[in-house]
């Protein structure tokens, strides 16, 4: 093929006007043509609907109204805990044509992290589902600022408004607020895998950020028939800035669906809504992987791409997608306060198996040691971008700032270019190859060490599942590596199947890499985002290390 990559990149330009809305660009101008599809949803039950992005405009322009007459302003922020579900898309839409800042939540979290995010906020509103609300309620009393809770899809207590008496009565006209590229939008607060969350404040624009990333990852989308589902929860970067809201921005549909993630199921609906395009993270790539190892042979697919961020997706699983699903993976690189920096776009230049690609047009990226030096290529450095592109351009990605917290959001920079605390390694061609990040990193008899190598390695076993490195204390060696691993159905765990997974790796990696210890776990402590908390697991070494002695 072609190796479109320097002419793309160098061509770009950003466009991001000076006046921007993300609920107009996304289902305000698409609404005028009251037949143009949005939406299929379906629920774990058996529920199903539909809706036009009429449909979506209508109810969010009641929602706007209804959350005006309750005193929302421009700025106040909205907490969103709920799941995929149409009342998710409907209050997004909402929150920016208000002015207002919509502050997605996880119906996973429990009380103690929804209190946190809620107080910390000052949220004035929070729509919840039947699975939220129950968290909500025991600690509603120690939130002054939280003075109306609306309830979605039936969830009642005392003190809650139902959505439908909320929405009964207010006008289905709304004039939006009109705001600009840098204002407010968005605060998604991270995931907290090394230390307490931070709030990403985001402003509108940060959609146009996305997009170069978004379409080049799907292999220039849209194309005629695209039709877009992941199961990324919508209350995260992932699922918001990755899958729901670009997909509206060009006016396609896109598939919701609430209920937890079963690999099974998941091929059905690829299968029923002949969905094309998708964002599936590693984890549920590896499952999807194991569990229906010929897919083709069972489900009638017509995917057309597939975009992997989250974790290193390794030559494993892209071996198999392209093999068994037909489908060359575009893996992608970003986070929550800057995302869609580095990746793939198979058909416009080479994808490299493991590779998490190059920078998207846009972002000027560079490999940083602790100094804040350019690392030569070859060797590890930190993941940097800059706040302008090549041409001189403030990057449209870029987030505002950390919420009530411009310590934080000092730290983050270096000059003008931002920290992500990423690892990864640049080959002489510009294509990054991550190695974690940077507390995964790890020393072993003296060996620098990062984890995705060996746990790539390690899923490549038929017995194996998923798979999670750390490093475990060692008297003699410092750190010696262990590997803790889930089992694929049908494997049981021994003496003598340890020994065949140290040799699995052994005999494929660099001596000091196979793991000299290994625990059997029945799941991996994830992060509502799909990732790995290796912090917690080695934590737990720790601990246990020291009480022995």
């Amino acid at each position: 093929m072609q190796d479109r990559y320097d002419e793309l990149y160098r061509a770009f330009r950003w466009e991001v006007p000076a006046r921007f809305n993300i609920a107009a660009a996304c289902c305000g101008r698409h609404a005028r043509d009251r037949h143009r599809f949005c939406l299929y949803w379906e629920d774990e039950s058996g529920a199903t609907s539909a809706w036009t992005y009429w449909d979506i405009q209508q109810q969010a322009n009641r929602l706007s109204n209804a959350l005006a007459a309750l005193g929302v302003t421009r700025g106040d922020r909205i907490a969103l805990v709920l799941p995929q579900r149409p009342e998710t898309v409907i209050a997004h839409m909402a929150c920016y044509q208000l002015g207002a800042v919509a502050m997605p939540l996880s119906i996973l979290f429990g009380p103690e992290a929804l209190e946190y995010r809620l107080a910390h906020s000052e949220s004035s509103v929070a729509l919840v589902d039947p699975a939220s609300l129950p968290n909500l309620q025991p600690i509603r009393s120690r939130l002054p600022d939280l003075k109306h809770v609306i309830g979605v899809a039936g969830a009642r207590e005392t003190g809650v408004t139902p959505w439908e008496t909320l929405l009964e009565k207010a006008s289905w006209r709304f004039a939006p607020v009109d705001t600009g590229a840098e204002d407010p939008a968005l605060l998604i607060y991270t995931s907290g895998t090394t230390g307490p969350p931070k709030g990403a404040l985001k402003p509108q624009r940060v959609l146009l950020g996305n997009l170069p990333g978004f379409i080049h990852s799907h292999d220039l989308f849209p194309q005629p028939g695209d039709l877009f589902w992941s199961p990324a929860d919508w209350a995260w970067t992932g699922g918001l800035m990755d899958a729901l809201l670009p997909t509206m921005y060009y006016g396609y549909p896109i598939l919701g669906y609430r209920g937890r993630f079963e690999p099974e199921r998941a091929f059905r609906l690829l299968e029923q809504y002949q969905v094309r395009n998708s964002f599936l993270f590693p984890t549920a790539l590896k499952m999807m992987m194991k569990a229906v190892p010929a897919p083709r042979a069972r489900y009638d697919l017509s995917l057309r791409s597939i975009m992997s961020a989250g974790e290193a997706v390794g030559e494993t699983v892209f071996g198999w997608s392209r093999e068994h699903l037909g489908v060359t993976i575009n893996e992608m690189f970003g986070q929550t306060e800057i995302n869609y920096l580095v990746g793939n776009s198979h058909t416009l230049w080479p994808a490299r198996p493991g590779s998490i690609g190059r920078p998207y047009p846009g972002h000027r990226i560079r490999l940083m040691d602790d100094a804040g030096a350019e690392v030569p290529a070859g060797e590890i450095g930190e993941i940097a971008v800059h706040r302008t592109d090549i041409h001189g351009d403030p990057d449209a990605v870029f987030f505002l700032g950390y919420w009530k917290n411009e310590k934080a959001t000092r730290e983050k920079f270096t000059g003008q270019w931002c920290r992500t605390g990423d690892l990864a390694r640049c080959d002489e061609d510009g294509y990054f190859w991550y190695q974690g990040r940077a507390d995964d990193m790890f020393k072993a008899a003296g060996y620098r060490i990062g984890p995705s190598e060996i746990e790539n390695c390690l899923v490549k076993h038929p017995a194996v599942a998923n798979a999670a490195v750390v490093p475990s204390p060692d008297a003699e060696r410092g750190n010696v590596v262990k590997a803790f691993i889930v089992l694929t159905p049908g494997h049981q765990p021994s003496a003598a199947l340890e020994e065949e997974i140290r040799s699995h790796v052994r005999g494929r990696l660099a001596p000091y890499e196979y793991p000299k210890e290994i625990e059997f776990i029945d799941a991996l402590p994830m992060t509502t985002t799909g990732k790995v908390q290796r912090r917690v697991l080695r934590l737990r070494e720790e601990e246990r290390k020291r009480a022995r002695g």
